[in-house]
């Protein structure tokens, strides 16, 4: 099965910048997007003609804040089940996961809050990443589960062009990297990790200075799986010269 994911900074925005012959070249069996930025109300048929047209269905889980986040989901596979939400309203309002039930795991679209410039939401986005891995652990209880999409942090000073400029900075705060040790070490690994461990491997650059033709990145996109699937997962890559949004795909094929 071939996964992708992708925070595509707005649907409508990326669907003027080549979104759809990327949608089609992929051939992905499911295809994750985050920060959609669309409200459940306005996801016209056009949005799920898109899908249907070349075999997917869709998923679409909007904030109610008008043009923030939401993330959404298309796959060529049924599911047995599709899942909006983890029961905790502040990030439910926000269309922040979707849940995807296939025969052999659980695939979950993730959105996590930005901890802002000022650090105003740190401590509330420490607990998405708690309460969102005590969600994960009791859906691994039936089965085991896969999880992708923008976790908002650069775990590693390898995963990020300027560590030490950015100790203070929102997404590599020492209490943001500790959370997602803390997930991993229920049992998950990072994907990509597992194939490359060389720095310079980013997934999201600023629109400023230039910083994507410089390379001057950071990795807060990931599949992260339960450690039981790590013998089924085949490859996982970055895609970073697909161009449509501040981020780049992040790919993953696993054998089911």
């Amino acid at each position: 099965m071939k996964i992708i994911s992708w925070n595509v900074n707005g649907i409508r925005a990326a669907l003027k910048k080549g979104f759809l012959d990327f949608f089609v070249k992929c051939d992905a069996d499911v295809i994750c997007l985050q920060e959609t930025k669309i409200h459940d109300n306005d996801i016209a048929e056009e949005l799920h003609k898109i899908g249907h047209e070349h075999g997917y269905e869709s998923f679409w889980f909007g904030a109610e804040k008008k043009g923030y986040s939401g993330t959404a989901v298309f796959s060529r596979i049924r599911p047995v089940s599709v899942s909006k939400g983890f029961g905790d309203k502040r990030f439910d309002s926000e269309g922040r996961t979707i849940a995807v039930e296939f025969d052999k795991f659980f695939l979950i679209d993730v959105y996590a809050p930005n901890s802002k410039p000022d650090l105003s939401r740190l401590d509330e986005k420490i607990e998405f990443y708690d309460v969102f891995t005590d969600y994960c652990n009791r859906l691994r209880k039936k089965k085991p589960v896969v999880f992708c999409g923008d976790l908002n942090v650069a775990h590693e000073e390898i995963d990020i062009a300027r560590p030490k400029e950015n100790v203070l900075t929102a997404g590599f705060t020492s209490e943001e990297r500790r959370a997602f040790s803390r997930m991993l070490s229920k049992g998950y690994v990072d994907a990509f990790r597992i194939f490359n461990k060389e720095p310079g491997n980013y997934t999201w650059w600023s629109y400023m200075f230039n910083a994507r033709a410089k390379n001057i990145g950071w990795r807060i996109d990931y599949f992260i799986a339960s450690e039981e699937l790590r013998s089924k997962i085949f490859s996982s890559e970055i895609l970073r010269n697909v161009m449509g949004s501040d981020h780049c795909p992040v790919s993953l094929e696993i054998i089911v």
